[in-house]
Protein backbone atom coordinates (compact mmCIF):
# COMPACT_ATOMS: atom_id res chain seq x y z
CA UNK A 1 0.00 0.00 0.00
CA UNK A 2 2.42 2.62 -1.24
CA UNK A 3 1.29 6.22 -1.30
CA UNK A 4 2.20 8.46 -4.20
CA UNK A 5 3.94 11.51 -2.78
CA UNK A 6 3.77 13.39 -6.07
CA UNK A 7 0.75 15.49 -5.26
CA UNK A 8 -0.12 19.13 -5.75
CA UNK A 9 0.25 19.74 -2.01
CA UNK A 10 3.75 18.24 -1.98
CA UNK A 11 4.62 20.29 -5.06
CA UNK A 12 3.59 23.41 -3.15
CA UNK A 13 5.72 22.41 -0.15
CA UNK A 14 8.78 21.80 -2.32
CA UNK A 15 8.25 25.08 -4.17
CA UNK A 16 8.17 26.82 -0.79
CA UNK A 17 11.41 25.12 0.26
CA UNK A 18 13.08 26.04 -3.03
CA UNK A 19 12.27 29.72 -2.52
CA UNK A 20 14.15 29.88 0.80
CA UNK A 21 17.25 32.05 0.45
CA UNK A 22 19.55 31.01 3.28
CA UNK A 23 19.99 28.84 6.36
CA UNK A 24 18.26 31.39 8.63
CA UNK A 25 15.16 31.34 6.41
CA UNK A 26 15.26 27.53 6.56
CA UNK A 27 15.25 27.67 10.37
CA UNK A 28 12.35 30.13 10.35
CA UNK A 29 10.27 28.08 7.89
CA UNK A 30 11.00 24.60 9.22
CA UNK A 31 10.37 25.62 12.84
CA UNK A 32 6.87 26.63 11.73
CA UNK A 33 6.23 23.63 9.47
CA UNK A 34 7.77 20.84 11.57
CA UNK A 35 8.05 19.97 15.20
CA UNK A 36 11.51 20.20 16.71
CA UNK A 37 11.58 16.39 16.94
CA UNK A 38 10.75 16.06 13.22
CA UNK A 39 13.58 18.43 12.28
CA UNK A 40 15.98 16.57 14.59
CA UNK A 41 14.90 13.22 13.11
CA UNK A 42 15.51 14.43 9.56
CA UNK A 43 18.91 15.84 10.48
CA UNK A 44 19.80 12.61 12.29
CA UNK A 45 18.97 10.53 9.19
CA UNK A 46 21.05 12.85 7.05
CA UNK A 47 24.01 12.50 9.43
CA UNK A 48 23.55 8.70 9.48
CA UNK A 49 23.60 8.60 5.68
CA UNK A 50 26.77 10.68 5.58
CA UNK A 51 28.48 8.42 8.11
CA UNK A 52 27.38 5.28 6.23
CA UNK A 53 28.92 6.71 3.06
CA UNK A 54 32.12 7.18 5.09
CA UNK A 55 32.00 3.44 5.86
CA UNK A 56 31.45 4.01 9.60
CA UNK A 57 30.16 1.05 11.59
CA UNK A 58 26.62 0.89 12.94
CA UNK A 59 28.08 1.07 16.44
CA UNK A 60 30.05 4.25 15.67
CA UNK A 61 27.02 5.82 14.00
CA UNK A 62 24.70 4.91 16.88
CA UNK A 63 27.13 6.31 19.43
CA UNK A 64 27.67 9.60 17.58
CA UNK A 65 24.10 10.26 16.40
CA UNK A 66 21.96 8.45 18.94
CA UNK A 67 20.17 6.71 16.08
CA UNK A 68 18.77 3.25 16.65
CA UNK A 69 20.08 0.35 14.60
CA UNK A 70 16.62 0.20 12.98
CA UNK A 71 16.97 3.81 11.81
CA UNK A 72 20.52 3.18 10.58
CA UNK A 73 19.30 0.11 8.70
CA UNK A 74 16.43 2.06 7.07
CA UNK A 75 18.81 4.82 5.96
CA UNK A 76 21.24 2.20 4.65
CA UNK A 77 18.41 0.63 2.65
CA UNK A 78 17.61 4.05 1.16
CA UNK A 79 21.27 4.55 0.23
CA UNK A 80 21.44 1.16 -1.45
CA UNK A 81 17.99 0.85 -3.03
CA UNK A 82 16.53 4.35 -3.02
CA UNK A 83 16.53 7.15 -5.57
CA UNK A 84 20.14 8.31 -4.97
CA UNK A 85 18.89 11.53 -3.38
CA UNK A 86 21.40 11.44 -0.55
CA UNK A 87 24.32 10.94 -2.95
CA UNK A 88 23.07 13.72 -5.23
CA UNK A 89 23.05 16.15 -2.31
CA UNK A 90 26.36 14.92 -0.89
CA UNK A 91 28.01 15.51 -4.27
CA UNK A 92 26.61 19.03 -4.49
CA UNK A 93 27.68 19.82 -0.93
CA UNK A 94 31.19 18.49 -1.62
CA UNK A 95 31.15 16.56 1.64
CA UNK A 96 34.70 15.65 2.54
CA UNK A 97 35.61 12.22 3.76
CA UNK A 98 36.45 12.62 7.44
Amino acid sequence: MSKDIRTEAVDHLFEAILCLKDKEECYTFFEDVCTINEILSLSQRFEVAHMLRQQKTYLDIAEKTGASTATISRVNRSLNYGNDGYDMVFARMNFEEE
